[in-house]
């Protein structure tokens, strides 16, 4: 996978991934709807009544619209920043507007894109967690299916969308580093041995670093909560925040808040609530997935780092 991965990953500019982004996005949509359908056509979800390690794995699946009595911060916590990793993608934004033809249309694209992910994600979301219950609930979600040739089929539609969803990061992550590295040099933007060569070598010691982190760690759920407390608080919430308050200053002036009004002060409170937000998953979520994966150690939850032991669905 991380060999197929680096290959796909080689070509320096956006044009070829966003065909392959075509493709990802097609099936991912497909691998959701086969997940809901799933979900509402087999008897029973994965785990039904054996109690499970924790013995909570009984009962017909309990749906609820608030959390349950006696939920704790952390595991509440956790649900949320899992929520919030799959909506925050904006680390790659100025990648995107940077190869655009036109820059200005990408609001258009955003708005599109975010209104099909909501309604999608949402519905797809409700219909296999009305089936499943909050205690037959996995994440992924495809675990929560008891039939296993309806788990894999479903499945293996986002292998595509996992493996371009690699790719992007590295891309984009791999950018970061060569831009800082060539700036100014004809190695950036030229089809020079030295660039391609530096290119692939920072993509190669990428994807190692990416396998040594998959291998050491032996969950996904905490791991997503980390990596949204930790990165998504600041390139989702506090960076944006603080760019529309610096933009602001700079094409108004000082005093930009009382020459415009209402909407200048309006628009500085709701951008420092989204900073605040920011720094609350920052601190508060952290904290709360380290308990997290602290607590699943102490009941055996996990496996062992490199270890031969499935820990797959």
């Amino acid at each position: 996978m991380a060999v197929i991965s680096w290959v796909c990953s080689l070509p320096r500019t956006f044009d070829t991934l966003s065909k392959l982004a075509t493709f990802s996005a097609f099936f991912t949509f497909i691998s959701v709807l086969l997940a809901a359908i799933f979900a509402g056509i087999e008897a029973h979800p994965y785990g039904y009544n054996t109690g499970g390690k924790t013995g909570t794995l009984v009962g017909e699946p309990t749906v609820l619209a608030v959390p349950a009595k006696g939920t704790t911060f952390v595991s509440g916590m956790n649900a949320f920043l899992n929520i919030s990793y799959t909506f925050i993608g904006q680390i790659t934004i100025p990648s995107f507007i940077a190869e655009m033809k036109n820059p200005k249309d990408f609001p258009k694209a955003l708005w599109a894109v975010t209104i099909c992910e909501v309604i999608v994600f949402g519905l797809c979301g409700s219909v296999v967690y009305a089936y499943t219950g909050t205690q037959y609930n996995t994440a992924p979600a495809f675990g929560s299916l008891g039939n296993e040739v309806y788990k894999k089929v479903s499945f293996s539609f986002m292998i595509p969308t996992l493996i371009f969803l690699g790719v992007l990061y590295a891309s984009v992550s791999a950018r970061f580093v060569f831009f800082r590295i060539f700036e100014g040099t004809r190695h950036k933007g030229s089809h020079t041995v030295i660039g391609w060569a530096s290119w692939a070598g920072i993509l190669a010691v990428l994807w190692i670093v990416a396998f040594i982190v998959a291998e050491v760690i032996p969950f996904f759920s905490d791991l997503l909560s980390l990596m949204s407390s930790l990165f998504d608080s600041f390139f989702g919430f506090i960076f944006w925040g603080t760019a529309y308050i610096r933009m602001r200053q700079a094409d108004y002036g000082p005093g930009w808040i009382s020459r415009r009004g209402i909407r200048g002060l309006s628009g500085f409170l709701l951008n420092v609530i989204i900073i605040l937000i920011g720094l609350y998953m920052l601190s508060a979520g952290t904290y709360a997935t380290v308990q997290s994966i602290i607590d699943n150690y102490r009941d055996n939850q996990f496996g062992s780092a490199f270890t031969c032991l499935s820990n797959g669905l």
